[in-house]
C-alpha cells in the first residue's frame, strides 16, 4: 500500500508532521529490519530486491535503497571500532585469526581476520575486536592489540593463544608481563605432523598425559617422560613439544574448573566457526568494508553468538595470585 503524505502549515507558518509516520520515513521499519536480515543471511543486493518484490509489490526496493539500509551497520560498525574499552574487566583474552576470501584490487584474495575475545570475571565474553590484515606477522598483530590498549583495555592475566609466532612475539612487547596458555589442541596437530605413523597413536597418549594431568607436578613428570621416551626415537616430536615448553602447562596455576576452557583457543574457533559456516554460500564477499561489515552484523543481530563460561567462581582467587602489570 502506498501512503501520500500532504505537506500543509499550520496558521500560515508552523509546518504540519504527522506523529503517526516519521519524517522521511518511506518504508516500514520491519522492511529495513528484513533487509538487513537477508543480508546478514548472504543475499546480495540483487537478491535482496528479489526476495523482497513480493511483499513490496508496487513499492520495489531500489539498488541505491537497499545500500542506504545495509550502509546504517556500516556506521554501526566504525562506532563499534573506535568505542571505549576501559570499563571491560577482561580477565583472559582468547586471540586468533581466520582466513576470509574477500576481492580486493580487483582479485579474489584469503585474507586473515585477526579477532580477540575478552572473557569478564563472572565469565561472560566480549567481541572485542574484529580486524583484516594482510597477514598475520608480529606487526599486524601488535597494531590490533596497540588499538586496543589505546582505547583503554587493561592488561588481562591470560592470554590463550595458538602457535602463531607474530601472535606470540606480539603479545610479548604489548604485555610482557602477562602470562600464555598455548593451545593444546594446535600442538598436538604440529606433534602429529612430525611423527611417523605407526607412533601416532602412542605419542598423542603421552601428550594428552601432560594437558590432562591432574596438577601441575603430574603433568611436569609427564613432560620429561615425554621428552625420554621420544627423544631418540622422533627428536624433531620432541623438538616441536619443547617449543611449546612451560606455556603448554600455564593452566594449571589457574583453577581446576577452567582447566577445560583454558586448554585450547576453542572459545574464539567456535566464534569463527560460525563465521564461515555463515558465508560459506557466498564465494567471495566483495569488498574488505563489506566482510568486516557482515560479520559485526552477525554479532549485534544474535545471529552469531558468545555465550557464557562456566566455572568461574574461583576468579577471585586468580586476581590475587596473578598480579599482572600493563
Amino acid at each position: 500500500m502506498v501512503l501520500t503524505v500532504p505537506h500543509a502549515r499550520l496558521f500560515g507558518a508552523t509546518e504540519w508532521s504527522s506523529t503517526i509516520l516519521p519524517r522521511y520515513q518511506r518504508r516500514l521499519q520491519s522492511v529495513n529490519e528484513a533487509i538487513v536480515a537477508t543480508y546478514l543471511a548472504g543475499a546480495n543486493t540483487r537478491r535482496i530486491r528479489g526476495a523482497l518484490r513480493p511483499l513490496l509489490k508496487d513499492a520495489p526496493l531500489s539498488k541505491s535503497a537497499v545500500s542506504r539500509v545495509v550502509a546504517t551497520l556500516k556506521t554501526e560498525l566504525a562506532t563499534w571500532q573506535t568505542r571505549s574499552l576501559a570499563d571491560v574487566d577482561a580477565v583472559y583474552l582468547y586471540l586468533d585469526a581466520f582466513a576470509l576470501r574477500v576481492r580486493s584490487a580487483g582479485k579474489v584474495v584469503s585474507v586473515p581476520v585477526l579477532g580477540v575475545v575478552g572473557v569478564r570475571s563472572d565469565g561472560g565474553k566480549h567481541l572485542l575486536t574484529l580486524e583484516l590484515c594482510g597477514g598475520e606477522s608480529a606487526a599486524a598483530w601488535k597494531g590490533c592489540l596497540d588499538d586496543l590498549v589505546a582505547r583503554g583495555l587493561r592488561a588481562p592475566v591470560l592470554c590463550i593463544i595458538d602457535g602463531n609466532p607474530g601472535l606470540r612475539r606480539a603479545v610479548g612487547e604489548v604485555w610482557p608481563r602477562v602470562a600464555v596458555q598455548r593451545c593444546c589442541v594446535h600442538k598436538l596437530r604440529n606433534l602429529e605432523r612430525k611423527a611417523p605413523k605407526h607412533a601416532l597413536a602412542e605419542i598423542r597418549d603421552d601428550f594428552h598425559r601432560i594437558v590432562y594431568a591432574t596438577n601441575a607436578d603430574a603433568a611436569r613428570a609427564a613432560y620429561v617422560a615425554f621428552e625420554r621416551q621420544w627423544a631418540k626415537r622422533c627428536p624433531g616430536v620432541v623438538m616441536s613439544l619443547r617449543e611449546g615448553g612451560d606455556e603448554l602447562l600455564t593452566l594449571f596455576t589457574f583453577p581446576k574448573a577452567q582447566w577445560k576452557t583454558l586448554r585450547t583457543t576453542n572459545t574464539i574457533e567456535r566464534l569463527h566457526e560460525e563465521f564461515r559456516r555463515r558465508v560459506k554460500t557466498q564465494g567471495s564477499l566483495p569488498s574488505e568494508d563489506a566482510a568486516l561489515t557482515l560479520l559485526f552484523g552477525l554479532v549485534v543481530s544474535g545471529q552469531v553468538k558468545l555465550r557464557r563460561i562456566d566455572g568461574w567462581k574461583k576468579i577471585a582467587a586468580v586476581l590475587n595470585q596473578h598480579s599482572v602489570a600493563a
